[in-house]
């Protein structure tokens, strides 16, 4: 069962991924103007707008373009970019990279703090620490993440200093450097991110913990800390799962508003230029990582799932 799970994700990976290009070339094809002229401004002769417009392969049908872009992407190369000319996987690295690090520790951070708050609220039904952390929940997921980004900078960056208010290198910046410039942006990442994780995960265990079998786990004198984490928590996390794949898939969009607040040199700010410049290759390859994410993200919940609950791994019976 668990092997006809991964086959029958892999195939609908596939199909999302070659979707997802296919309505980014389309819709950049709908844009008025000539890449061209963009490229040469508005005083290029007709001459070099024609030369420029051929050296991109810009005169052939779309459809053929696209093939052509398909047929490479599926030997791992991805072209060049219509803009500067370089490599599309070797510009795009750096910028991977550093949306990778901000990514990485806001969903280690948003995940942790999601869960253990949803589980303080569920247990602590219609008391204090529950209306605390509901009512902070709403608010977060209320306020858009470019007005909590800009929040973040006001008060930790102008008015405590605390922390740099815009990254001020680029994509090439070591490590350390954007290691440095990483906690405003990945703060409000994960706040937005942990206000709907930690409404379901309330839900979830307020149900969990109703529920007939950990009734009888009570019963049968079990300490309360192993009712909780032997019997609820697990059954709890399970419809917190698929919410928690989306949010993770969401940080493909969030991150791009939240990018360019603090001029962080990530994927948002690539797209952002990439979307400037109609860099029709740039943008398919964007596409092809968000989708990616996307997939994985959701298959790695259904995987999780199975791992939590036996039954989904084993195969209906007919009566």
């Amino acid at each position: 069962m668990l092997g006809k799970l991964i086959a029958r994700r892999l195939a609908l990976a596939l199909l999302t991924i070659v979707l997802a290009t296919v309505l980014v070339f389309v819709a950049l094809q709908a844009l008025p103007g000539n890449l061209a002229t963009q490229i040469l401004g508005k005083d290029a002769t007709p001459d070099a707008v024609a030369q420029l417009t051929a050296q991109l392969h810009l005169d052939r049908p779309g459809w053929l373009r696209y093939l052509t872009w398909l047929g490479g992407a599926v030997h791992g190369d991805f072209g060049t970019s219509l803009a500067t000319g370089d490599c599309v996987v070797s510009m795009a690295g750096d910028y991977l990279r550093n949306t990778a690090v901000l990514a990485g520790i806001t969903i280690v951070v948003g995940i942790t703090l999601a869960v253990i708050l949803g589980v303080v609220a569920g247990l602590t039904r219609d008391r204090l620490p529950d209306v605390l952390i509901s009512g902070v929940a709403l608010i977060a997921m209320s306020v858009p993440e470019f007005t909590l980004a800009t929040l973040l900078v006001l008060v930790f960056a102008v008015k405590l200093a605390w922390f740099p208010a815009v990254v001020t290198d680029g994509p090439d910046a070591s490590l350390r450097t954007i290691l440095h410039n990483v906690p405003l942006p990945a703060a409000a990442l994960s706040i937005v991110m942990a206000a709907y994780i930690v409404r379901m995960m309330r839900t979830s265990v307020i149900d969990v913990m109703a529920s007939e079998y950990v009734a009888m786990a009570t019963l049968r004198g079990l300490p309360r800390r192993r009712v909780l984490l032997h019997h609820a928590l697990p059954n709890a996390l399970l419809p917190a799962l698929n919410v928690i794949a989306i949010n993770i898939a969401w940080l493909v969009g969030g991150v791009v508003v939240v990018e360019a607040v603090f001029n962080y040199p990530g994927i948002g700010t690539l797209m952002l230029d990439a979307v400037h410049n109609r860099d029709v290759p740039v943008l398919q390859y964007i596409a092809v990582i968000g989708a990616l994410v996307y997939v994985v993200s959701n298959l790695l919940a259904d995987l999780a799932a199975t791992a939590l609950n036996p039954r989904l791994r084993t195969p209906a019976r007919a009566s």
